[in-house]
């Protein structure tokens, strides 16, 4: 019996067989990444029920050397949570590591397994007259382990950060198959560097997140939804400063979306109404946000906020959703922007960040410098504009062949989109990390002082290079 084959049979053995399987049919789902762009092979696919059952298998893969690729709901953007097509690594689901362990509403936290769904925690706190505050349009498949991995963003970041700024506690198996408990969450604790930083937003390369203890807010009581319609990114850049100095705490997302974007939804989602009656270039959506305490004051700050954007000349048209029916209609035609465009055609997406001050700036020259020098193409920028994150997709010319054009072409577009990016002193990923689709543009571009912490942080944590490889952690350059 060779080594795999005594691995598979010494795993098969610990785990069981709804823990283990090398079927073909029953991988093939899970080795192709969320945009198709990626699929590789696994030696099996793995699904333990606990920490301790991934403990003991990780011990297992150390002893006999497979790589491991942690894989959460397969909804990332990056190909982070696919294997490379050597077939020799075990490809490790967290779904059936999906409880929540504990909700306890008096300390306003939630301990969630890897596998809990978004969606799912998002409910769980709701019953409870909670809520937990970051979402994104895969709330209904990603996980609480994927989201900590990758540092998610999401449309409320704007408000109340990313993952990194939810995440009190966290636990992981690290490389050797030991587990690094932090569950715990202490508002002071001088015991060296916080060592959950240094997990969260790793994608799987430094440990494996089995569990994370998350902070809970109070439940909403009122929200307003405004669709404003604005001639430039700058008109949107103003209406924002304004948004921020009259509403406060309040504001819960600034969002921005250029006209091609908002017709690609008209277009592809059916039953789907523009929300104002005029054409205008640019559009953002706001949503201000109260708990009970201040949910009187929500309705006339709403008002306020449009009636003083008018007279300041920020605006061309704006409206107030009527209904929560009406204001979830206005988020889906954000949400489905990225459906509707890949339904038109091949895309490079690109998921950016810059300066916040410099944002509007960015796209205004970066648009238009895009579309000169790959004629054909059209450039689109939306998303999150007050946390200095968008996603910067460029469409292909009419015709171009999926598939192709993106290997040739798209490929020379990415790197002038992160040319730019790099230019303005920022970030070519901002919410969905590197994993193996931007390894190379990081080995580029990245500091190499940066670069060489992160080497060392990875051969200290993970000598045999098992966690994840391929992914995040450029190798040297020759």
């Amino acid at each position: 019996m060779d080594d795999r084959a005594r691995f598979l049979e010494q795993a098969a053995a610990l785990l069981g067989e709804r823990g283990l399987t090398a079927d073909a049919g029953l991988m093939a789902p899970w080795l192709t990444d969320w945009r198709g762009r990626y699929t590789g092979a696994a030696l099996a696919l793995a699904a333990p029920a606990s920490t301790a059952e991934l403990a003991q298998l990780v011990r297992l893969c150390a002893q006999h050397r497979v790589p491991i690729v942690p894989q959460g709901g397969n909804s990332g953007m990056s190909g982070g949570a696919t294997p490379d097509a050597s077939g020799s690594a075990l490809l490790l689901s967290l779904r059936r590591m999906n409880t929540i362990r504990r909700l306890d509403c008096n300390a306003r936290e939630a301990v969630c397994e890897a596998g809990v769904v978004l969606q799912v925690l998002q409910e769980a706190a709701a019953a409870q007259g909670l809520r937990f505050p970051l979402t994104l349009g895969g709330r209904g498949s990603a996980t609480i382990g994927g989201l900590v991995a990758t540092n998610a963003g999401g449309t409320q970041v704007l408000r109340h950060g990313s993952m990194r700024a939810q995440v009190l506690g966290l636990e992981a198996v690290l490389a050797d198959g030991s587990v690094l408990d932090l569950l715990t969450a202490l508002k002071k604790d001088n015991r060296g560097p916080d060592l959950k930083q240094l997990l969260i937003g790793s994608e799987g390369t430094l440990g494996i997140v089995t569990a994370a203890t998350l902070r809970l807010l109070p439940a909403l009581a009122e929200r307003a939804v405004l669709w404003v319609g604005l001639g430039t990114i700058h008109d949107a850049r103003r209406l924002l400063l304004h948004t921020q100095a009259l509403a406060g705490e309040a504001l819960e997302g600034f969002e921005v979306l250029p006209r091609h974007c908002l017709d690609a939804v008209l277009a592809h989602v059916p039953g789907a109404r523009a929300p104002l009656g005029g054409t205008h270039e640019w559009h953002a959506l706001i949503e201000l946000a109260a708990d009970a305490e201040q949910a009187q004051a929500l309705p006339p700050l709403a008002r306020q906020l449009l009636e003083s954007a008018w007279e300041a000349g920020l605006v061309e048209d704006a409206t107030i959703a009527a209904s929560e029916a009406q204001a979830q209609a206005f988020w889906t035609l954000r949400d489905e922007i990225s459906a509707a465009e890949r339904a038109f055609g091949p895309a490079m997406q690109h998921d950016i960040a810059v300066p916040v001050a410099c944002m509007a700036e960015f796209i205004a020259e970066t648009v238009p410098a895009t579309e000169q020098r790959f004629l054909g193409t059209t450039a689109l920028a939306f998303g999150h504009l007050g946390d200095g994150n968008v996603h910067f997709h460029v469409l292909a010319p009419p015709g171009a062949e999926r598939g192709v054009w993106e290997r040739s072409e798209g490929k020379e577009i990415s790197a002038f989109v992160y040319d730019c990016v790099t230019r303005w002193q920022g970030s070519i990923s901002a919410e969905h990390g590197i994993g193996q689709m931007k390894l190379a543009e990081l080995a580029r571009l990245g500091d190499p002082v940066r670069l060489a912490v992160l080497r060392a942080v990875k051969q200290a944590l993970d000598p045999h290079g098992l966690l994840n490889p391929g992914k995040l952690v450029p190798p040297p350059l020759p």
